[in-house]
């Protein structure tokens, strides 16, 4: 990763030089709290359109609204794309950029052509300096300090085509209001430095999400009174929630944080996340990052709104775990548990809980018992449950080679001799040595726990 937030790209002008040619992309996150599955779709689908051209891929943190930046959440972003595989090669930090100039040059420079003015009014909207007045009274008044906002024209349309949508998007600059640019402590507002940032490190193409749509017009108008060239301009689907409506990332199950802490794999939420907005050609369901980048076409960009569907991610997270080496999986359960449980013991299990968890925190629900006495609810054992523990009891221990045949053999041999219900007699074994009627194989099971603890779970209940 290559760090580049104290000074500024400079775009080469030489027609030979690699770099104009190439596709450059962006994600612009705020460090306003925990990346969401749109966030992390952006990404995805920004680093794939760059990479998929052997362009490069930016990460600029946009983080000039200090009032609602939370801290820590810089480093969660970061660590998050890390995780995800999603790796930049330029990096910039727009506070520290702020401290160049270079934002407030701009705004000076709209103001000196008569295209913004200083505005010394409190501001109404705390979102990025909207108000509901769309002729703000100041911009008549020539005041040479304040807050500075841009001066929208009246009767004229600006134009765009939305490369995602493919289509021509036009407004009427009239219902457009006159938008802080610069606020008054120096920082600029978001439509300010999109276009500054996007020109001084020549991106080519943006994807955000559709609910900046509405923002558009007073961007074109920002690039258009600056002199700069507009790049391709692309607007994702919005992501909706299952019960209606669109996802909003105010909900903890679509939090990246949540979604890793609820036991599900990276690789298979970005999987499902690939899919969220974009199809394959050949509708193909399974994706490593660099086989999306070599598929990648902005052509397979959905423009009909994805439905978040939990169970889906669940598929693709059991799907992944089947897939993923027993060694391998054995490590992610340790580190899931926070490495407080043996390590090798969690090994001698996954060939018991590989086909029949879904996440990783199913592995405590399913497997716990192996690492702690659990509590037995006796409501759960059949009337005849004292006679069956005490036949169990007696066949396991007279088993000297503790072994999976002779437990098989000598446990069977025993419950047709006694007239015993086979699944009756192995539910209440299975109740008093784990606590649960949900467990994996409880013969295979008692062959890992071994002799002594089986045994001693058994007197307990007795």
């Amino acid at each position: 990763m290559v760090r580049q937030a104290h000074h500024k790209f400079r775009r080469s002008t030489n027609v030979q030089d690699p770099d104009v040619l190439k596709t450059r992309t962006r994600f612009a996150p705020s460090p306003t709290g925990s990346l969401h599955i749109g966030s992390l779709r952006t990404a995805v689908y920004s680093l794939a359109l760059a990479k998929h051209e052997n362009g490069k891929f930016i990460l600029r943190i946009e983080d000039t609204d200090k009032k609602r930046e939370v801290p820590g959440s810089l480093e969660k972003i970061k660590k998050l794309l890390t995780i995800f595989g999603l790796r930049w090669d330029e990096y910039y930090v727009q506070s520290e950029r702020v401290l160049s100039g270079i934002y407030r040059n701009a705004a000076e420079k709209l103001v000196a052509k008569g295209m913004a003015f200083y505005c010394e009014c409190k501001p109404k909207n705390f979102k990025e300096g909207f108000s509901k007045e769309l002729r703000d009274p100041c911009r008549d008044k020539g005041l040479k300090d304040g807050a500075i906002k841009l001066k929208v024209p009246d009767n004229e349309k600006v134009f765009f085509t939305d490369f995602v949508l493919k289509k021509g998007i036009v407004w009427e600059t009239t219902g457009v209001p006159d938008t802080t640019i610069l606020k008054s402590d120096g920082f600029p507002t978001y439509h300010l430095a999109v276009v500054v940032d996007d020109t001084d490190m020549g991106i080519t193409h943006v994807l955000r999400g559709h609910d900046w749509m509405p923002s558009t017009p007073v961007h074109l108008l920002v690039y258009k009174y600056l002199g700069y060239k507009i790049p391709q301009i692309g607007h994702l689907t919005d992501i909706l929630d299952p019960l209606g409506g669109k996802l909003s990332k105010r909900k903890g199950s679509t939090s990246i944080e949540v979604l890793l802490k609820e036991g599900y794999l990276a690789e298979a939420i970005l999987n499902f996340v690939i899919l969220l907005g974009w199809a394959p050609k050949d509708n193909r369901e399974f994706f490593t990052l660099p086989e999306f980048v070599r598929e990648f076409s902005s052509d397979g960009l959905q423009k009909a709104n994805p439905i978040f569907n939990k169970d889906k991610l669940n598929w693709f997270n059991g799907e992944y775990i089947r897939k993923t080496q027993s060694s391998k999986l054995k490590t992610q359960i340790w580190e899931y548990l926070e490495k407080k449980y043996d390590a090798d013991l969690i090994g001698k299990t996954i060939p018991l809980i590989k086909e029949r968890i879904s996440k990783l925190s199913d592995y405590w629900l399913l497997a716990g018992f192996f690492f702690e006495k659990r509590a037995i609810d006796e409501k759960l054992l059949g009337k005849d449950y004292k006679k069956h523990l005490i036949t169990a009891l007696d066949v396991l221990t007279g088993i000297e080679k503790w072994s999976i045949e002779k437990i098989n053999g000598s446990l069977l041999s025993k419950i047709k001799e006694s007239g015993f219900k086979t699944g009756d007699f192995f539910m209440d074994m299975r109740i008093a040595i784990t606590g649960s009627r949900f467990t994996p194989p409880i013969n295979e099971s008692m062959v890992i726990l071994g002799k002594e603890e089986t045994i001693a779970r058994l007197k307990t209940i007795l």
